[in-house]
């Protein structure tokens, strides 16, 4: 199968069948979202969203964040994974945001990764879902799925690589909902280890599912 049909198959399923994915962290405010991504790093997003609606609470705004220390951040956030470094990202970030940036959270990449705790991932997930703008943020979700499905080849083997083939393949205006679509299929389907591939509808597509478990579901054929 080539590479455009793979394309056009997994745009054509999520687009009938999920037109509207969004982001399973809680948020309200483009300030919020970020927090929660830098939070998200590592971490799942159900165990970020018991900590933030607390945090929310004790620093609603970025001046408020601004003024705390990463002792002050800590209690909050000590149940997600690296929560000393967070602590301190976040506090930086905060200070960032007023000193650098008025409070607001920028709209361009390369402002937001001179926030501390931003990386390129973090950046392409706030543009792309605050600002709706054609980025394609890599996690180890759609890292798994899109070398799985055979979106891109064996020699992508960074984030980089693999954000650079799925955009060149996937309209503008389809990239913000392709990343969400990436995430939850292999949040729920595409999974790490034993991924549910017989309830997966895009088996016909998937080189994992065609060179590693088809094979072993076919009846071996008895010696003549």
């Amino acid at each position: 199968m080539r590479l455009a049909e793979r394309f056009r198959r997994f745009l054509g399923y999520f687009t009938e069948n999920f037109p509207a994915p969004e982001t399973e962290l809680h948020y309200g405010s483009p300030y919020e979202l970020l927090v929660a991504v830098v939070l998200s790093a590592q971490c799942t997003d159900k165990r970020v969203n018991l900590v933030t609606p607390k945090l929310f609470e004790q620093f609603p705004t970025a001046e408020r964040l601004a003024a705390a220390s990463a002792e002050d951040i800590f209690p909050f956030i000590r149940s997600v994974s690296y929560p000393n470094n967070k602590a301190k990202h976040l506090a930086g970030l905060g200070r960032m945001l007023v000193e650098k940036f008025d409070g607001e959270v920028p709209d361009r990449l390369e402002d937001l990764q001179l926030l501390p705790g931003v990386g390129r991932k973090t950046a392409n997930v706030i543009v792309s879902v605050i600002y709706n703008q054609p980025a394609m943020a890599v996690d180890t979700h759609v890292f798994r799925v899109a070398h799985r499905l055979g979106l891109v080849p064996r020699s992508a083997t960074t984030p980089l690589a693999v954000e650079k083939g799925l955009v060149k393949h996937i309209p503008e205006e389809l990239i913000p909902k392709a990343h969400h679509w990436l995430i939850l299929h292999g949040r729920y389907i595409c999974v790490a280890r034993s991924p549910k591939c017989l309830q997966c509808p895009l088996t016909d597509i998937c080189k994992y599912y065609n060179n590693s478990v088809k094979p072993t579901l076919e009846p071996a054929v008895a010696p003549v």
